[in-house]
Formats: structure tokens, sequence, C-alpha cells
């Protein structure tokens, strides 16, 4: 089937353009200037963006994918399609090696049948003091061998692995999970500045959640965030909710890092799309108030346990409050976290050639359609 898109402002890494574009068999194959050649979809001049890339996710719409349930999680993924996000990553959180593997092994039946793009492990293998919503009593050292378990489980889909640098055993796991393929992040980290650069040189290449859960910037002792950000091998993963970082702080890794090296991401939880009330994150109850997810109770009381964002809301602040244009925009929700995941061949663009995952925005940034691979999820 060859669908059309008219009438349409492209949002390319070039820039934007008035234009149109074909799809044909789930990619796209032309993408022109000016107007389209033939009779097509007319988009009435709202903006083409790529679908958005999301690599770090909990839940949403009430589900959560720590419980491995595969109805929830394909509510999860159908909740924030809606909103966008056409590539999804299933992020697990601290629980023992059973629940793990039951988990992981549930959720890579929707990898292979495409629902998901992956799974992340954030956690076990954390830092006590940087823990934020994970529950102490189940953290422990990194392990290889245990690691190996959680690998085997996941049948080829375990695309990253969150771990603190200086655990016992961390350069070991890190080394790895790299070899295997997987994406070892820094997170969660109660490291220092040396720390995180061992950490980078044994093959982290990504910052989880940049500035949450972690030391800050020090002008003595500068810390992981300084380590993360010079490093030009390093992808930071920034939460744009206006709770988790200050504005003013996502600009200056903006700034540092560059949209190359920026990946947003929602962090979202259960409530994302499904509003205030109280919420279970792994084995940990979490209250939401105002769209706030928080801790209902422990030692860490009050903490932030992950977001109810979803990507485009993200994208719209990442234009009104970080000032980035709209290609940059669409690189740090979509081509960015696309080539951390080794996708960026497939996903991540609106040019030829390229998997057909589009969102149709309005001129207040709003969606208006979503199409995944071809098909329209949500038609404008």
């Amino acid at each position: 089937m060859t669908i059309t898109l008219a009438d349409a402002r492209i949002v390319t890494p070039e820039g934007v353009h008035d234009g149109w574009l074909t799809i044909e068999d789930g990619r796209i194959s032309h993408v022109g200037r000016g107007t389209a050649p033939g009779p097509g979809h007319a988009l009435g001049g709202r903006y083409v963006v790529p679908g958005f890339v999301d690599i770090h996710n909990h839940g949403g719409a009430g589900g959560s994918f720590p419980t491995g349930d595969q109805e929830q999680a394909g509510r999860i993924a159908s909740l924030h399609a809606r909103h966008g996000t056409t590539t999804l990553v299933a992020s697990l959180v601290t629980a023992s090696l059973d629940d793990l593997t039951r988990a992981t092994s549930s959720l890579a039946d929707l990898c292979e049948d495409g629902v998901l793009a992956g799974i992340h492990f954030e956690g076990p293998y954390i830092s006590k003091a940087r823990c934020g919503a994970h529950d102490p009593a189940l953290l422990r050292e990194p392990s290889v061998r245990e690691f190996r378990r959680l690998l085997a489980a996941g049948r080829g889909h375990v695309r990253m692995l969150t771990i603190a640098a200086e655990l016992p055993g961390a350069l070991d796991t890190i080394r790895d999970a790299a070899a295997a393929g997987v994406i070892a992040a820094l997170g969660h980290s109660d490291a220092g500045y040396e720390q995180t650069i061992a950490g980078i040189e044994a093959g982290a290449r990504v910052a989880t959640h940049l500035y949450n859960a972690m030391p800050q910037l020090g002008h003595r002792d500068p810390g992981p965030i300084a380590a993360l950000l010079e490093d030009g091998r390093v992808t930071v993963e920034l939460v744009n909710d206006g709770v988790h970082v200050h504005p003013a702080m996502l600009r200056l890794a903006l700034r540092t890092a560059g949209p190359g090296r920026t990946a947003l991401i929602t962090d979202a939880m259960a409530a994302a799309g499904a509003g205030d009330g109280s919420y279970d994150l792994g084995p940990l109850k979490v209250n939401v108030v105002d769209g706030v997810a928080r801790l209902a109770n422990g030692d860490a009381a009050g903490s932030i346990a992950g977001s109810t964002l979803t990507m485009d809301a993200a994208f719209r602040r990442a234009v009104r409050e970080l000032g980035l244009s709209l290609s940059e925009a669409a690189e740090v929700t979509s081509l960015t976290p696309a080539r951390v995941l080794g996708l960026d061949d497939r996903l991540g663009s609106v040019s030829a050639g390229r998997q057909a995952d589009l969102v149709v925005l309005t001129e207040d940034l709003e969606v208006a359609g979503v199409m995944r691979r071809g098909t329209w999820i949500t038609e404008p």
C-alpha cells in the first residue's frame, strides 16, 4: 500500500520545510518539497516529526512493566503510542532474581512480537545511598553470573543495564554487558568523578536520568555529572517534566552535551495517562498528587518515583522551556535515543529509507496523528 502525506511541514535534521512524503510497505520512500506530485492525505500545514523513541519507561495507563504482565504491557505501549512513542523500551526496577527473570521472560515475548523494543534493568546493581524508588533490601552487588541468567531470560532482548560504577564487581559486569551488546548505563550511583570515568572506560555509554540519584556538581569535587557530560562517548538521559530537574540545569546539560548526546526520556510509571492516586512501582507503594509521583512510605519517603510524563509533553517542553528548535527537539526525542539503541539507520528521522514511524503535530505541538510502520494508530 502506498500513502502520500501532502501539505505538511516536515521536520528533518536539516530544518523544517513545506512538502510531502510517500510511504510504501511501511517505509518512507520519498520526501519532497513543495506540492505533492499527485493526490494525497492533506495535513493542512501540520508538522510531521519522527516517532518518539523512549528508552526508559516503567509504565502508564495504570499498568507497570515490572509486573511482567503482558496485558498491562500492551496497555502501556498503546497509551504511549497515542502520545507519539512508536519505539518503547520496558524498564524494570530492583527485584529478586526470580521476579526479574520471570518478568524478563514474559516481556521478551512482546519484544519478539514487535510491541516493545527491548528491556532495561534499572537495578538491582545500584547504590543503597542513591537508590531512590528502589527497595534497598533487594539491592545487591553486581554479579556477572547473575546478569548472564537475566540475559538468557531475555532471549536477546535485553538492551540496557543501569549500574553504579563504584560497587564491587561493577566494572567486570559493565565489560560483560558491553561484550554482550547490552548498553551499560551509569546511574543510581554514589560514585565520584574518577570512579565514573573508570565505568566509562569499562564500556558504559549512557547516563541514567542525569542529575537524579547521583552526587551533584561541585567545584572541587565534580562528581559523576561532570564526568558524564564531558565524555563524548556518553549519551545523557534527561527527564524533562518540570519536576525532576530545573530547566536551567537541563539547558546546561544540552549546551554541554548537545542534542546529539542527549536523550529525553519519560521515566514514566503506572500513573502516566491514568491520573492521581496510589500505585505500585515494583514492591514499593507510590502516591501521585498533581501528577507528581513520590514514594508513599519507607526510609526514602517522599523520593520522586518515576514520572507521569509522555514524550509529546517532553517534546513541547523542549521547545517552549528549553529553547530547542523543532529539529533539535526531534533529535533528542527520536534520533539520539534511536542511536543509543543502534537503530538510527531505521528510525529517528523523516527521511527516505526510514521506517514510517511518524507523529503529526498541530501548530501548538499537540498530537494530531500517529503512524507506526506505515499504519495509522490515530489518523489526523
